[in-house]
């Protein structure tokens, strides 16, 4: 299967807009759907803008469908630290499951032969104890926007057979790199700042993926065979402390971190009496991944190593986006 013309949906987004721009590279055709006009990504050769595309129920695809081979739906509704929706749920439900349905339904009428989705490793679960998620455990989300994802995934499995589209589904962790938004921003702020954190003695073990090996997995996924019908996890590989993490971001920005030893139960209790409970979660509870099946699968492996990102996120956002690709990159290997 070629992918020559892909439907990338989210495309103003942090993996949208990388997603994109690889595509462009590897001289693929890119169908970039965005909700607002002023939010599209910059004009290039091979690049089609569809803006107005909220994701819902009734939102009407076939323009940015026509002529595609696959889609990667990156767009969904995320978690927010202030949820002001009375019913959290139904909000996730009408945007990510009702509004993911209705895109992959059209798709499948317009011919396409692969739709990739971006769910998230939250459907397993928000903590893993001394045994590594693996891609085909028992999902057990944790949150109202994990749940949604889950049941998007579901009701993209229980699309009519026969319909010449194949779905894949790739769970990612934490995704970092140049300007990643979210606690991987916060934390690198603090550090070239120079604040003390107190998160010198986190023992905990997570695994992260970097833009670039999430996006040269989707791509992969866009067009292998094997990926037909699979759910994949996605990491770089390696977990971290997140002291050591942090000691590592430190080293990539030329800075020092200013770790102070607090004692992790100390500081999650703290967390918890400010209401801080995702937080203390994400940054003293342990989550680790298992990507045997996608590397045995796909025949894939990290296209580049956490220090590799780490030096790349370190970088101005116009140098990263400029750095050549290394040899290997989604497209050009077999």
């Amino acid at each position: 299967m070629n992918a020559a013309t892909v439907l990338v949906t989210g495309a103003n987004g942090f993996v949208g807009q990388a997603l994109v721009d690889q595509l462009l590279r590897l001289g693929k055709r890119v169908h970039a759907a965005v909700r607002q006009p002023d939010s599209a990504p910059p004009a290039a050769p091979g690049l089609t803008v569809f803006s107005g595309l909220a994701l819902g129920a009734q939102t009407d695809w076939s323009a940015s469908l026509a002529g595609v081979d696959a889609v990667v739906h990156c767009a969904a509704r995320v978690h927010v630290m202030r949820e002001h929706a009375p019913d959290p749920l139904r909000e996730f439900r009408l945007v990510n499951v009702a509004g993911t349905l209705q895109l992959a339904t059209q798709a499948a009428r317009s011919g396409v032969k692969r739709m990739v989705y971006v769910s998230s490793i939250g459907v397993l679960g928000a903590e893993t104890n001394g045994r590594a998620f693996h891609a085909d455990d028992v999902p057990a989300p944790h949150s109202a926007y994990a749940h949604s994802k889950l049941e998007a995934e579901q009701a993209l499995q229980a699309l009519p057979a026969g319909s010449g589209m194949s779905v894949c589904i790739v769970r990612p962790p934490l995704v970092y790199g140049p300007n990643a938004p979210g606690n991987f921003a916060s934390l690198a702020r603090a550090l070239q700042r120079g604040l003390p954190l107190p998160l010198g003695a986190v023992h905990n073990r997570r695994s992260l993926v970097a833009i670039d090996n999430l996006v040269d997995l989707l791509i992969r996924c866009t067009a292998h065979p094997g990926a037909a019908g699979q759910t994949f996890l996605v990491s770089d590989g390696e977990d971290l402390s997140t002291t050591a993490l942090l000691h590592r971001m430190a080293a990539s920005m030329g800075c020092r971190a200013r770790l102070l030893p607090v004692p992790p139960e100390l500081l999650a209790w703290l967390l918890r009496l400010l209401g801080r409970q995702s937080t203390a979660q994400s940054l003293l509870a342990s989550l680790q991944i298992d990507i045997a099946k996608t590397r045995a699968l796909l025949d894939w492996a990290p296209l580049i190593t956490v220090d590799e990102a780490l030096a790349r996120a370190a970088q101005p956002a116009e140098r990263a986006a400029a750095s050549p690709q290394r040899p290997g990159t989604a497209g050009h290997r077999h």
